[in-house]
């Protein structure tokens, strides 16, 4: 496959001609990089983005890990548990993952901790989940027109796909230091947006000097030298791995479920009807890294004050600590409205009190004027 889908980007990354300055009216190319080890062969930032856009991936395995600290409260790991899936919890904390991939249609991750395994494989065009701490499985099939794109986003590449998704004439684009990532030499390609608003500072991506697949990816914050998400290979191997890797065979005794057609596969054997997780009042405002999502959920926000005699739901305990985390949240009010507010380092969600969802990568002033418009 080919490490960068989206050929939008090009449109204002690519230069016509090599040495341009200014490409699509903003987005700024730099430089060639600086001496640093290891010695690499000089590459400018278009050099370098055509290196992504012209690579082939035809397999590979390795170890990847993954770190986020976003400055949140344990809203990640309940609302994993809520939801049955460890998952859900990848946006906080560390995590070690196993990944495989053999093509567009075969994939496979492995998230392993202490307690257990949870799995995800797709072989053609079968979808398989396991749960090794409930010895659970899920089943599906995609229908025949699914896309290619990887079932599960787990690697560096992944994460670079959606990054480079985000740039637009106000993104300054650059090359950084060489490094050397999972024992592999790197370039660095840094992207830098230009709004004030984003809490994004940089985006950096580590670029494989000779298969030109990214394998780091750091996000830092406004004001912060630290990465507040990182996604790195430790281990990686650029040999298709075998066919069996992506064959699932249903340890003795396991609870399997089949998601018949209409329904996705939940973590731990549960089950999901599509139509739950349609969202039919959503919009976007802005482009580019300062997009804000608006999102209409009902007549009150969630984590909203309870009824008086309201009993929280004895199946869901875990769901009602998420709902009084999302109480606690301090209370804010403007000119738009009133409602709580949820801020990290890189993101700010706006959950008013009229039932609105309002959130991105912004400053909570950028999702005040949201809800204001």
């Amino acid at each position: 496959m080919s490490v960068m889908k989206n050929r939008v980007v090009l449109r204002w990354l690519v230069p016509v001609t090599a040495g341009v300055a200014v490409i699509g009216g903003g987005a700024a190319v730099g430089t060639f990089a600086a001496g640093a080890d290891p010695a690499l062969p000089p590459r400018s930032a278009a050099q370098l983005l055509e290196d992504l856009r012209t690579s082939r991936l035809d397999g590979l395995s390795g170890t990847v890990v993954q770190r986020a600290d976003l400055g949140l409260p344990p809203i990640a790991a309940l609302a994993g548990r809520a939801t049955g899936s460890d998952l859900a919890g990848l946006v906080s904390g560390t995590h070690t993952l196993r990944v495989w991939y053999g093509g567009e249609d075969r994939q496979r991750l492995a998230l392993v901790d202490t307690l257990g395994e949870q799995d995800i494989l797709r072989n053609g065009r079968d979808v398989w989940t396991w749960n090794s701490r409930e010895n659970t499985a899920t089943h599906r099939v995609l229908p025949a027109d699914a896309p290619d794109r990887a079932t599960v986003p787990a690697t560096p590449a992944d994460a670079a796909d959606r990054a480079l998704e985000a740039i637009d004439p106000t993104t300054a684009v650059t090359v950084g230091r060489t490094a050397t990532v999972a024992g592999r030499d790197a370039y660095e390609l840094v992207l830098t947006p230009r709004d004030k608003a984003s809490l994004v500072h940089q985006v950096r991506i580590a670029l494989d000097a000779k298969e030109h697949v990214p394998l780091r990816l750091q996000v830092l914050a406004d004001g912060q030298d630290e990465p507040a998400f990182q996604v790195a290979f430790t281990q990686v191997d650029f040999r298709t791995p075998e066919a069996d890797q992506f064959r699932f065979n249903p340890p003795p005794g396991v609870k399997v479920t089949e998601a018949t057609e209409g329904e996705r596969p939940g973590p731990a054997g549960k089950r999901f009807d599509r139509k739950d997780a349609e969202k039919p009042d959503v919009r976007t405002v802005g482009t580019g890294w300062t997009t804000v999502v608006v999102a209409k959920i009902g007549d009150a926000a969630p984590g909203g004050d309870a009824k008086p005699g309201a009993k929280p739901g004895a199946d869901a305990p875990d769901a009602q600590m998420l709902a009084g985390v999302l109480g606690d949240l301090p209370k804010v009010s403007g000119d738009w409205g009133s409602g709580r507010l949820l801020s990290g380092k890189l993101f700010s969600v706006l959950l008013t009190d009229d039932g609105r969802v309002i959130a991105g990568l912004v400053t909570p002033e950028r999702l005040y004027q949201a809800a204001k418009g």
